[in-house]
């Protein structure tokens, strides 16, 4: 980009319908394809951004203003077209796409309310818009797809050595430094394979793209992974995985099947869980849906689980189809557990209780004490915010 810019990353309408996750993070930050929403950002204006959120995120996530602003919608994702026509925007235009704001151009230090004292530039391009929380997965393949030309452009691919492993079109596998692969299958016959810094492949695994294994993932012996999905930095994974976005630092380490599905930062999925992505009757599927604050139908034939960061469940777990779980919560025992599940829960189909704060805090310390990392003061202020805002939605029974 030739000019200097500020820009700002705004939490749009689509904030709520991305809940569960972003109740810990602005929309800016949400993964993806291979990185988030905000590193795109960054990447294709070749500046750094800051963010326009929710008051009790703002400490942890801050604005910096200048005397010329761009505001962005953070939930659209960037192209070289999109970048192209903000590079031309001049103050107090507003870029639209389909009647809704996506770029506000201003000398204003706030996000502007409306587009009614702007003049109105058309965005040329269809954007992709993350507009509801299965839009993570739904839309990750093709999202992925980009991301894999932006990030393997002009850079050196480690040596594909078939050895003991075997690789299918390896023109569209990319393998970072320190990534180890040992026996296993990457096929990356219908869609790229990114294989991020030091991470591990173990015996046995087959991929089958598109598919992005982020920065030190460790895949267990034996996982089969389908296209669509990508592990976010630090997960483990294993098991039978198909169309699944992990935000980053979660474990699924041992057999069971998710599918179409989303798991947030810091999430445990005990061993033998199964989650259906498909109804019996194969009918379109519901999901709770937090504007409505109701059940909504949605155009989706496959959804699996939806779980927010933090939270876990135990050995053998059952989910419904289309089941969500907010923040922090705590999901055991047998049989199937209702297919919403508010933040800081406790229990399982037998019945839900508040998940007292300092008893999630202390097994949030001891989950993230194994990485050596740590829950921050500011952390903790944004999960007591989470536990406040969801009571509504709590029933103990």
């Amino acid at each position: 980009m030739s000019q200097q810019i500020n820009p700002i990353l705004f939490d749009g309408p689509e904030r709520t319908d991305l809940l569960p996750f972003t109740y810990v993070r602005p929309v800016a930050e949400l993964r993806i394809g291979i990185d988030t929403l905000k590193e795109k950002w960054e990447a294709f204006l070749n500046q750094n951004c800051s963010y326009a959120t929710q008051d009790y995120l703002s400490s942890k996530y801050p604005i910096h203003t200048a005397e010329l602003n761009y505001f962005i919608n953070a939930s659209y994702v960037p192209t070289q077209a999109l970048t192209d026509q903000i590079e031309k925007l001049e103050p107090n235009q507003v870029l639209v796409f389909d009647n809704n704001p996506v770029v506000f151009c201003t000398e204003k230090k706030e996000l502007p309310n409306n587009t009614a004292d702007f003049f109105i530039v058309e965005l040329i391009s269809k954007p992709t818009h993350i507009k509801i929380s299965s839009d993570l997965f739904s839309k990750n393949a093709a999202v992925l797809e980009q991301d894999f030309e932006r990030f393997t452009h002009g850079k050196k691919n480690e040596v594909l050595e078939e050895g003991n492993n075997r690789f299918i079109h390896p023109e569209r596998i990319f393998i970072e430094t320190g990534a180890q692969l040992s026996c296993a299958i990457l096929n990356a016959t219908d869609g790229p394979i990114y294989v991020g810094k030091n991470t591990q492949v173990m015996e046995g695994s087959m991929l089958r793209g598109p598919i992005a294994l982020c920065d030190e993932v460790i895949v267990k012996m034996g996982a089969k992974i389908y296209g669509g999905t990508t592990i976010g930095p630090g997960s483990k994974v294993g098991g039978e995985l198909n169309n699944v976005l992990f935000l980053g630092n979660s474990n699924k380490g041992h057999d069971g099947f998710l599918g179409n599905a989303v798991i947030g930062q810091w999430c445990n999925i005990g061993s033998a869980t199964d989650a259906s992505n498909l109804k019996n009757n194969y009918s379109k599927v519901r999901i709770w849906n937090y504007t409505s604050e109701n059940f909504a139908k949605s155009e989706l034939q496959f959804c699996g689980l939806l779980m927010g960061d933090y939270s876990r469940c135990g050995i053998h777990s059952m989910f419904n189809t289309a089941t969500v779980i907010g923040v922090n919560s705590n999901v055991f025992g047998t049989g199937f557990p209702r297919t919403f599940i508010p933040s800081f829960s406790y229990g399982g189909a037998q019945g839900f209780q508040t998940y007292a704060f300092s008893k999630a805090m202390e097994s949030n310390r001891m989950m993230m004490d194994r990485k050596d990392e740590s829950l921050s003061e500011l952390d903790l202020e944004i999960l007591k915010a989470v536990f406040e805002q969801s009571s509504v939605w709590r029933r103990d029974s």
